[in-house]
């Protein structure tokens, strides 16, 4: 069953609590999303550094051919 806008921005939340998260449905289809995450603790940190600890949140829900996300385009900041 696809993951729901909510269920992922809440996932990212526990993790990164003071982030500014923006979630978008690409698609339309529950299954093609898009998260912007900009948060503080990315400071010194390297893109790659920063999308690992989002997909770290989101706690295997993109694992293999069976994860409840199939896609999410990820884009980390930190704040200006």
């Amino acid at each position: 069953m696809p993951m729901q806008a909510q269920d992922i921005e809440a996932l990212i939340r526990e993790s990164f609590p003071d982030a500014k998260i923006t979630i978008t449905d690409l698609a339309g289809d529950g299954n093609h999303y898009a998260a912007e995450v900009i948060d503080a603790s990315f400071k010194g940190k390297n893109r790659v550094q920063q999308q690992r600890a989002v997909y770290a949140a989101l706690k295997g829900k993109m694992d293999g051919a069976h994860g409840e996300l199939h896609a999410l385009a990820l884009t980390t900041k930190v704040p200006e």
